[in-house]
């Protein structure tokens, strides 16, 4: 089981992790967490319906990270034939009715990941085991993408060749221990998948 998911009963998913592993987890999910940035709920509020009806921002972000965590709906490939403006302003109202949604997705499941790590016992110097419920597994995959994407933004994967040169990276290479964040963390992303599948 050591560095993978493996499926447990009740649909669950179990991975040995040390105590590494769980620290840099744990401290890339915090960091997440401080991009995502706080939800209109915590902001003030205490209006149930002023919450529901709370808009988001109309523009997309100017951080790398989160314009790959928040995309525009609009645009991309296939979508020269539209026109850029009318592309822009459908983007702009898509994004102010679901950007503050998809944050509070994003902001939940880096909190099951954070509290699920904290909650573990037997963190003695081999580390210990993790098990999630199948929600909790649920939670987990979405943040491992969601920390896969953040990476691979900062790494400037944009498609599979990309990915392909992190392998040849030397060790002497500044972005060498992001690279291998990102890929372990693709690895545990692939076996939590296949026991949510399997």
């Amino acid at each position: 089981m050591p560095g993978q998911f493996e499926a447990i009963p009740g649909g669950g998913a179990a991975v040995a992790l040390d105590e590494v592993e769980i620290s840099i987890i744990r401290s890339l999910a915090v960091q997440l967490l401080e991009l995502i940035g706080p939800g209109p709920a915590e902001d003030a509020s205490d209006d149930p319906l002023a919450e529901l009806f709370a808009e988001g921002p109309s523009e997309p972000p100017t951080d790398p990270v989160l314009q790959r965590l928040l995309p525009d709906a609009y645009g991309g490939p296939g979508s020269e034939k539209a026109d850029e403006d009318e592309l822009r302003a459908y983007s702009s109202e898509f994004r102010r009715f679901t950007e503050n949604d998809l944050r509070a997705k994003k902001r939940d499941d880096a909190l099951v990941v954070i509290r699920s790590l904290d909650a573990m016992t037997s963190k003695g110097e081999g580390g210990a085991v993790l098990k999630l419920s199948a929600d909790e597994s649920r939670h987990w995959l979405g943040a491992l993408n969601d920390l896969r994407l953040a990476i691979g933004a900062r790494l400037e994967v944009t498609d599979e060749e990309d990915t392909d040169l992190l392998y040849q990276l030397p060790d002497s290479d500044p972005r060498k221990p992001m690279v291998m964040a990102y890929l372990w963390l693709g690895g545990l992303q692939e076996t939590l998948v296949g026991t949510l599948i399997g």
